[in-house]
């Protein structure tokens, strides 16, 4: 078994959980930071090790394009390549699928596309992709998978699931094919927010018996309300004894929601994205701190929080940083976004074990509105 549930939640279905990988643990609930081209931007692995990263997420589509796949097979692996010794998850592709539509065209063989740097014709199939992760040596990989843009008609959905579970299915003959016996592979359930859809798509991957779990095509516009249905619905129908990974819900409200429904493990480029853009999220709401009112405010920006940035630095440094476009204000503030996201996740944690949970989720919520006050 790769997955250990070691406590629960007697009020919700909140669970933590060890997922267990060639490069070390996962305790879950669990938060991936987003390293597409094997880097978190603006920070160096070693301070992704102090922040208390377990593990990084990064992105099969843009590695092969570049550096390449023959350049991290002479390497030895991704790990090796990028000198990260802890797991990585690296997804399918199919995101950029449904961000390069129309322009991709899909079938059942696979996807073609022209390269966005340099117009190249790529053909990606479902066994391709796994050879390529495989290379990579990923700790977990995903499938490829297609899903549509909120909100799209059913049947186009229907067919976007069958494909899916197509692909799957192609892909675990191909990953059993290879004898791969540290590797996990995980299904995606697709279906957008229809529930005969998405129990289509859970009875076809469990057939499968894949590794893990995850919930795509969400958190793109859909009502919060369709969103989470799905999410409980899906939880409800997936193995007890297998991870779940809610794909792309970034926002700390949506996180906490899913993770009452049974959710495992997340990732989203929102914390390190609004970090660069000037946007901190901090225990009392969002903080912009390009605003002209920080300009001679001497707090940190969370008093809080005790991360480096916050320990060291005023909102009016901060401000002046963001204000000149100083690399050191990406650093900075993106070491307080994801020291904020993580230090919550280890406290989601510890309130699961205390059976605390719920308790906790209400009392972050409540303070997130406090934002006006910052």
């Amino acid at each position: 078994m790769n997955f250990k549930i070691i406590a629960k939640d007697k009020n919700s279905k909140a669970r933590v959980g060890i997922i267990a990988t060639p490069h070390g643990e996962v305790e879950t609930p669990a938060f991936m930071p987003v390293g597409s081209q094997g880097t978190v931007k603006a920070l160096t692995h070693q301070q992704l090790i102090d922040l208390g990263v377990q593990i990084l997420l990064s992105n099969t589509y843009h590695l092969f394009l570049r550096p390449g796949i023959e350049i991290i097979k002479k390497f030895g692996g991704l790990h090796s390549f990028i000198s990260w010794k802890k797991p990585i998850l690296t997804d399918s592709g199919g995101f950029q699928i449904y961000s390069l539509s129309p322009l991709a065209k899909v079938n059942e063989e696979g996807v073609s596309f022209n390269s966005h740097l340099d117009g190249a014709k790529i053909f990606l199939t479902p066994e391709k992709v796994i050879e390529i992760q495989i290379v990579f040596q990923s700790d977990i990989m995903m499938p490829l998978d297609y899903f549509l843009p909120y909100p799209s008609s059913f049947e186009a959905l229907k067919e976007a699931v069958r494909i899916t579970s197509l692909w799957a299915k192609r892909s675990k003959n191909y990953f059993n094919s290879k004898h791969v016996e540290l590797q996990q592979l995980w299904g995606i359930v697709q279906g957008g927010t229809y529930w005969e859809l998405r129990k289509k798509s859970v009875e076809d991957l469990l057939k499968l018996e894949m590794d893990g779990y995850a919930i795509g095509g969400l958190c793109l516009g859909e009502p919060k309300s369709l969103m989470f249905g799905i999410i409980e619905k899906c939880t409800s129908s997936l193995p007890e004894n297998k991870p779940r990974y809610l794909m792309g819900a970034g926002y700390i409200e949506d996180i906490l929601q899913a993770i009452e429904l049974g959710i495992d493990i997340f990732d989203c480029v929102i914390p390190t994205r609004n970090a660069r853009t000037g946007t901190l999220f901090t225990s009392k709401g969002r903080l912009v701190i390009k605003n002209a009112k920080y300009k001679d405010d001497p707090r940190p920006l969370d008093e809080n929080c005790n991360c480096y940035t916050c320990r060291n630095f005023s909102r009016a440094y901060l401000r002046h940083l963001y204000e000149r476009g100083e690399i050191t204000s990406a650093i900075l503030n993106t070491i307080h976004n994801l020291y904020f996201y993580l230090d919550i996740f280890k406290k989601i944690r510890q309130s699961i074990r205390l059976n605390s949970f719920k308790k906790f989720k209400n009392e972050v919520l409540n303070n997130l509105k406090e934002s006006e006050n910052l």
